[in-house]
């Protein structure tokens, strides 16, 4: 059975960076797809970034191209989101997500992927 644990939540300050990490386990886990999806209060979960299996492949929402990075180690199945200029619209519940195939578009929407953390809170104040 696929498991995923996020890191890294907390409370930041506008313009600050964080790291969320999510440990994934389970049959054959380096070969699915991993994704971040964000929920905030009353809005629905929205697509943040994924990244293909041998890693070399990311996608991001528009929102934060340009400030997000996800980056995966194979090694120690683990995928990494980097934030930077964290902004208070970056509050949110930050979720890992997993499946094994990926496509555009339907995999930028939640009810695409098949595995779901439980979710780590971000909340940027500014």
């Amino acid at each position: 059975q696929v498991q995923l644990i996020e890191h890294g939540g907390g409370l930041v300050q506008a313009g600050d960076s964080r790291k969320l990490s999510c440990a994934a386990s389970g049959p054959e886990i380096s070969y699915y797809y991993i994704g971040w999806f964000r929920q905030a209060p009353g809005k629905e979960r929205e697509f943040v970034a994924a990244i293909s299996w041998p890693g070399d492949k990311p996608w991001y929402a528009e929102s934060v191209e340009d400030r997000f990075a996800i980056s995966r180690d194979t090694s120690k199945n683990t995928v990494d989101l980097q934030m930077i200029n964290l902004k208070p619209e970056d509050t949110a519940v930050y979720v890992c997500a997993a499946d094994f195939s990926f496509t555009d578009p339907d995999s930028f929407t939640p009810r695409a992927w098949a595995h779901w953390g439980q979710g780590t809170q971000v909340t940027v104040s500014s």
